[in-house]
């Protein structure tokens, strides 16, 4: 299976990487893809915000903005998987090229913009779901919105009743003042419009709310005492950074989000210093970096009760989830933990 799966990879990164992720979709969906299946154990199993989790290993948004390959996804061995990020409006994202492989890096650089199809289209494809996964949208807000901050809520009111979960996008560097919703206020006031139509819902599901790495000491505070007070069900740290530290890669100056390996590290250290600022309180999804099953388990060590990839399939093809999920399981094991629950944050002041 890995054989055929890096023929593939092979063949794909020879195309523009835009090109060749709209490829891999349209794969994935005709059967092509090799799909791992239920990947699972009594060490891997975990209930987070109310979730129950097969493993804690998720993909996270972006790879299928507009929800069209719910089904081949949901066998593909992730314990949960988001889609988005949807606006209310259809809109088509900034101007061609926007997406960058950093080869030599490990990394990406995205400055897509919010590029869907719209609220309607993702309700459509996401109320024929299958039922054996754990599923989440990641909300997001039109460039061109009135009322950014309600615009979150009307995506929620659209879907919400097809999904296990919802994210507030706030930390995208690619939307103009987006990341400005991060502000203590200006946070506050938007959580209560979602936590409104959360509520509104005839069945309420988990708000999570996502964060970028960029922010500084009192940010953070800011968005965990937010975060506390607000109703959501637990923070994801977190999403693209805007430094470009130590990269080598002909790309590297490009403009918009940086993924993969290089923000592995500081998006770690933001990760366990949320640990400790919300002490346990809420749970933490740990994203940024991760390529392996020892970054996600230092990921959990450091506070995560689970952990999201996307930008390492680009390099290691979509087997990885399960791959890693299993890794973790082994690692569990030599340590001597019976579940997953049990290292979260045991290794938390190695990153602060």
């Amino acid at each position: 299976m890995k054989m055929l799966e890096n023929i593939g990879m092979g063949l794909l990164r020879k195309l523009d990487p835009e090109t060749s992720h709209g490829v891999a979709l349209k794969a994935l969906n005709a059967g092509f893809a090799p799909l791992p299946g239920l990947v699972s154990s009594e060490r891997l199993r975990c209930h987070v915000a109310g979730l129950n989790m097969a493993n804690p290993v998720g993909i996270a948004a972006g790879f299928d903005k507009n929800a069209e390959a719910l089904h081949p996804l949901s066998r593909a061995g992730f314990g949960f998987v988001e889609v988005g990020a949807v606006t209310p409006r259809p809109q088509p994202g900034n101007p061609k090229p926007r997406l960058f492989r950093l080869s030599e890096d490990q990394a990406a650089i995205n400055r897509f913009g919010f590029n869907n199809e719209g609220m309607d289209a993702a309700a459509t494809r996401l109320s024929k779901r299958p039922r054996d996964m754990v599923l989440g949208l990641n909300l997001g807000a039109n460039k061109d919105s009135d009322d950014r901050a309600a615009d979150f809520a009307k995506v929620l009111s659209r879907c919400g009743a097809h999904l296990d979960f919802a994210t507030v996008n706030v930390s995208s560097p690619n939307t103009e003042k987006l990341r400005d919703l991060q502000g203590k206020e200006a946070l506050a006031a938007l959580l209560a419009g979602v936590m409104e139509a959360r509520a509104a819902l005839d069945t309420p599901i988990p708000v999570f709310l996502k964060i970028a790495p960029d922010l500084d000491e009192q940010g953070l505070q800011d968005v965990a005492e937010v975060a506390l007070s607000s109703g959501v069900a637990g923070v994801i740290a977190t999403n693209t950074t805007l430094s470009r530290d130590g990269l080598k890669s002909q790309h590297k100056g490009e403009a918009g989000g940086l993924s993969g390996q290089p923000l592995f590290e500081k998006s770690t250290r933001i990760l366990a210093q949320l640990s400790v600022l919300t002490d346990g309180q809420l749970p933490l999804i740990g994203v940024g970096g991760i390529g392996s099953a020892e970054q996600a388990y230092q990921k959990i060590r450091a506070g995560a009760s689970a952990v999201q990839l996307y930008t390492a399939l680009v390099y290691g093809g979509l087997t990885l989830g399960a791959e890693i999920a299993r890794g973790l399981d082994t690692l569990l094991a030599r340590d001597g933990f019976a579940n997953v629950s049990d290292a979260v944050g045991s290794g938390r002041g190695d990153w602060t």
